[in-house]
């Protein structure tokens, strides 16, 4: 079982981009060039869509050369966009607006993917409620992540704090990767993950779902991914509101084409990692998001109060980190 489990995991972890990859090229952006960056996994299905449809380069137009960067992380992801590595791309909401906090030369430009993540229970941990997680070890993909806030604001409301507040549920920092080998070798009682990771520890490392994507945290409101754009790169007359356009364009085809965008997505990661995806992996977990255009400000704002609360951020002032105008002048 275990040998099983592993083999499925080291495969999804080339698939969905654990590992990251880059552009070629510097790291100063010239006028005539426009620097995307994303994560290689299914949170990021607009960006992929816009991509493979060709619609960044019908709304720039042919004068204006696309570059791409795929990174691992949402540290990585605000790290190159301070480099000028990145002009504008998808991101979490969470490296953003943490980032912003200590560098606020960057802005939440329009919403990208709501929801995508999960709560599921290791099998052997019988826990069927939240407050059972008192005395427990909860998985979460990165210190500071969405889901790492997702679970301590689901942990606030039933009176649960994590033992680095002073509370009683330890938070184990691992890579969704190896949590399905965490699962079998009962090394945690659960895992707060996104898709399909949820997926993969339901029908590869026998997890119990407590929490579906409409339930855990903000539900159907819980932002997963944003588009992030550095004031450069706003500055630069037409830019924003032509990503936007192509932007929208691809959300649209997802709502209504979610079969090919599906079979565009596996095709196009499977280029970026030299692995395919499995169809129903992808199905499972486009099940459990929805791609969007919109932004729920006082959920943004929320999960500031939550990262300060966790001495992630200094402060909650995120003040004009939000900026929809671009979005909303995309037609």
């Amino acid at each position: 079982m275990f040998k099983k489990v592993f083999s499925t995991v080291v495969a999804s972890l080339l698939l969905m981009g654990i590992a990251s990859g880059c552009a070629t090229g510097g790291t100063e952006s010239a006028d005539n060039e426009v620097r995307i960056g994303y994560f290689p996994n299914l949170t990021h299905s607009a960006t992929i869509i816009a991509l493979e449809k060709g619609y960044f380069k019908e709304a720039f137009g042919a004068d204006v050369k696309i570059q791409t960067k795929t990174v691992a992380n949402g540290g990585l992801f605000m790290e190159a966009m301070a480099t000028k590595a990145i002009d504008v791309g998808t991101v979490g909401p969470g490296p953003l607006l943490n980032f912003y906090v200590k560098h606020p030369g960057y802005r939440l430009i329009s919403g990208a993917v709501n929801g995508g993540a999960v709560l599921v229970m290791n099998s052997s941990s019988n826990i069927t409620e939240l407050k059972d997680l008192k005395g427990k070890k909860i998985a979460i993909p990165v210190i500071g992540s969405t889901q790492d806030v997702m679970l301590r604001k689901a942990l606030n409301e039933v009176g649960l704090k994590p033992t680095t507040n002073g509370g009683d549920v330890e938070l184990y920092a691992a890579a969704p990767a190896d949590t399905a080998a965490l699962f079998v070798q009962k090394s945690v009682d659960g895992a707060a993950t996104q898709e399909p990771w949820g997926y993969v520890l339901e029908n590869q490392a026998e997890g119990k779902l407590l929490l579906d994507w409409d339930q855990f945290a903000w539900g159907k409101e819980s932002t997963n991914t944003v588009v992030a754009a550095s004031d450069e790169f706003l500055k630069r007359e037409g830019l924003a509101t032509a990503y936007l356009q192509a932007h929208k364009k691809a959300v649209k085809f997802i709502q209504e084409n979610p079969e090919e965008s599906q079979d565009l997505i596996i095709k196009h990661l499977k280029g970026l990692t030299g692995k395919e995806l499995s169809k129903k992996e992808v199905q499972a977990a486009f099940s459990r998001l929805e791609v969007t255009t919109a932004v729920n400000e006082k959920v943004i704002q929320e999960m500031a109060d939550i990262s300060q609360e966790a001495g992630y951020i200094s402060n909650n002032k995120i003040d004009g980190l939000i900026d929809l105008k671009y979005v909303e002048a995309a037609k």
